[in-house]
């Protein structure tokens, strides 16, 4: 087995470690709706209680896999989640149980994502790096995309606990193929010399003069992404709510409340190719007015027409923000263990404050229900105005 053909297969696992989170914990809040009652507001809390712990176990989980070996960490990973997988479909009829659950998944799920970045980027020079994480940013998203465009329809025919059974059997393959992996990796790793450390200069796309400092906009991006899981967080939330609204069964609602998934893909593929957008702050800041005006737009309207060219917008300006993050980082040079950790950390954030924000909104104003949309919305007008004095500060600082 060649170096490329090891980083093949982790790419399979990334891919399938996307088929299974994705089609759980996205239908998820399709189980808690048709088995428990819960409406836009249950569902929120349960998204802002994941994203809570999500924050600590990105640090802890990813500080495992540094000490004791990201191989080591996977295959407990792939085990653990195969486990919850099994005790949430047996104990599906409790919802304590449930969502006990989910709390110990988001846990266990830290201990595969970190791992499986840091392998796709192992014994690559920095240029590497960039090449890596572009194919790996597509495989992830492609494989979101297909998980939630055909997850309505495995829903509506294998039933409702396929949410459950399904990403356990992959789970569980994902081990399989992980302890074949394992076989090749350190003689593979053996065979590959590491590379030459680069000298990198300081960026310069076509010319471009750089009217601040690569280090403001890898704050900018940091302050970004957060705000784009606040809202990807939000909406996944309340897309049954969406769905419902719109008449939608969860097959259609995987063919038509996916659109966003695909408009990501899209955005990971243009921007790894295209290097037009690198260090121009107004892609960052025309991203961050479309990031408002699409949700909004989404979680708002009534035609099914409207909501699906609004997801495609939804899914551009969320890639955008994603990748920025891990680009400038990288480029900039400050792409280590620290900073995944602080990457993933910020996306627990977001994914924390968004539905606890919108549940919160719901919870004071009952009787309003877009009310979780307008506090969302003021959210993310607060995350634009703050990435408007982030830059006049580091302006001023150049200046």
């Amino acid at each position: 087995m060649t170096h490329r053909q090891l980083k093949a297969g982790y790419f399979t696992l990334a891919g399938l470690n996307t088929v299974a989170t994705s089609y759980y914990f996205n239908y998820l809040f399709f189980f808690l709706r048709d088995h428990f009652g819960f409406g836009n507001r249950g569902n929120l809390w349960v998204t802002a209680m994941s994203g809570f712990i999500y924050i600590f176990a990105a640090w802890q989980c990813g500080k495992f896999a540094a000490r004791f070996g990201r191989v080591l960490s996977l295959k407990i990973g792939f085990l653990a989640l195969c486990a919850v997988m099994v005790a949430s479909a047996l104990t599906s009829h409790n919802v304590t149980a449930v969502l006990v659950l989910v709390a110990i998944y988001n846990v266990v799920l830290l201990l595969t994502w970190p791992a499986l970045e840091a392998l796709v980027s192992e014994r690559e020079t920095q240029s590497g790096v960039q090449e890596m994480v572009g194919i790996y940013n597509c495989t992830w998203a492609g494989a979101a995309s297909l998980a939630y465009f055909s997850g309505g329809k495995l829903y509506d025919v294998l039933g409702a606990g396929a949410v459950f059974w399904l990403p356990a059997g992959i789970f569980f393959a994902q081990f399989l193929l992980l302890l074949w992996l394992e076989k090749h990796h350190d003689r593979v790793l053996t065979a590959t010399p590491e590379p030459a450390k680069e000298i990198h200069p300081a960026p310069e796309i076509s010319g471009l003069k750089l009217s601040l400092p690569p280090s403001a906009f890898l704050k900018m991006a940091w302050l970004a992404n957060p705000f784009a899981y606040i809202a990807i967080n939000t909406l996944i939330a309340v897309m049954p709510g969406v769905a419902g609204t719109l008449g939608l069964s969860p097959a259609q609602a995987g063919l038509f409340c996916s659109v966003w998934f695909f408009g990501r893909f899209a955005a990971f593929a243009l921007l790894w190719q295209w290097r037009g957008w690198h260090y121009r702050f107004r892609w960052l800041f025309g991203g961050f007015i479309l990031l408002i005006a699409s949700l909004a737009t989404i979680l708002l309207a009534h035609q099914l027409w409207v909501v699906v060219v609004a997801q495609l917008f939804f899914g551009l300006t969320t890639g955008l923000m994603y990748y920025s993050s891990l680009f400038y980082s990288m480029d900039v040079g400050e792409a280590s263990s620290e900073h995944g950790g602080m990457h993933e950390a910020f996306i627990g954030a977001g994914i924390f404050l968004g539905p606890a924000t919108g549940a919160a909104a719901l919870t004071l104003a009952p009787q309003s229900p877009n009310a979780a949309t307008w506090a969302v919305s003021g959210l993310l007008t607060v995350g634009l105005g703050s990435l408007l004095w982030l830059r006049q500060v580091s302006h001023k600082r150049v200046s």
